[in-house]
């Protein structure tokens, strides 16, 4: 399947408008209709992932292991095995942590390959606490060989990162992040590719990585930016893991300042990864890491959430405005 078969305008309104969870039960139906050898299994999820037209319209290729998310691993990888294309689905903290020695020895290590598909990672479900909040599945991942990691940062986004899970060789996860009425970062389509992140706006002052969510923050906070005669590079990192190593040293020897905006702990995700890359290139560039502080607040509303770690736009400009670039 191509993107262009059903990656439209149309499409892209309707899953923007309806967030990443809903639009991944679409976009799931949209691939089984070319690969009738597509299953996709979760764990007591189906409304929450926007599958239950999947699970209705196709039961043979829907499995529900109910919560029991280190078995949902076991049947993903044993359907792998025997040649099945096979998505999984649960909310982030029990799709990557609660069995993470499955991922390890499944996939990583005996190397059978699954798509991953963390619901509401990053900070929106912030009213349930840091049970469902989940700022740790980039680090607690990332070390796994043979994984690739994935924040798409809109919904027409994540229909190629899931096209491009299933035809890569290694196994994916794929972390979704923000709410319903998504900010659309594209708007027709465009190339995309596993490991190569994408520059969406050109600059002269520091550059702007993103990844997720936070890339429409990033959008809106380079357009305050420009207002006060600061120009700001944005560039969307959907893939964290394999890091774009060569876009890192370019950003690296144009600017002095490189700022890093995730919805994470800046330990151990996004930032990490490009201050690893930093580490190996002769540059004097400054890293800063906008994130999560490693810390575990109350819990609150997406949107408050997002202002009290300085993630959204105009807490991302005023922190910048204070650093006298």
């Amino acid at each position: 399947m191509t993107n262009k078969e059903f990656l439209n305008v149309p499409n892209l309104k309707i899953w923007s408008k309806i967030g990443m969870r809903a639009a991944f039960g679409l976009i799931s139906i949209e691939i089984l209709k070319t690969d009738k050898n597509f299953f996709v299994v979760t764990g007591d999820v189906s409304t929450s992932a926007g599958l239950d037209r999947f699970r209705k319209n196709y039961p043979d290729n829907f499995i529900d292991v109910g919560i029991a998310e280190q078995n949902l691993l076991g049947i993903a990888a044993g359907l792998a095995s025997e040649g099945h294309n096979v998505f999984t689905t649960t909310f982030a903290p029990f799709q990557t942590m609660r069995c993470c020695e499955q991922i390890k020895v499944n996939l990583g290590y005996m190397k059978q390959k699954v798509c991953m598909v963390g619901l509401a990672s990053g900070l929106v479900l912030g009213t349930l606490g840091y049970t469902h909040c989940c700022i740790e599945d980039i680090g607690v991942l990332r070390s796994i060989p043979n994984l690739n990691i994935i924040s798409p940062a809109d919904s027409g986004e994540l229909a190629k990162a899931l096209i491009a899970a299933k035809e890569n060789n290694n196994s994916t996860y794929i972390r979704l992040t923000g709410s319903s009425n998504l900010n659309q970062i594209y708007t027709e389509d465009y190339d995309f590719s596993i490991g190569k992140s994408i520059t969406l706006r050109e600059g002269k002052d520091l550059a702007l990585i993103a990844t997720g969510s936070l890339v429409g923050e990033a959008m809106q906070c380079a357009s305050l930016l420009e207002g006060d005669n600061i120009s700001c590079e944005v560039v969307n990192f959907h893939t964290i893991k394999p890091i774009d190593f060569k876009k890192i040293e370019e950003l690296s020897k144009k600017f002095k300042t490189i700022i890093t905006l995730e919805e994470h702990n800046i330990i151990g995700g996004l930032g990490s990864a490009v201050a690893e890359v930093l580490s190996k290139v002769k540059s004097s560039t400054q890293q800063l890491f906008f994130g999560v502080n490693d810390t575990y607040s109350e819990g609150g509303e997406y949107e408050y959430l997002l202002d009290k770690f300085s993630l959204s736009a105009n807490r991302v400009y005023e922190k910048i405005k204070k650093l006298n670039i």
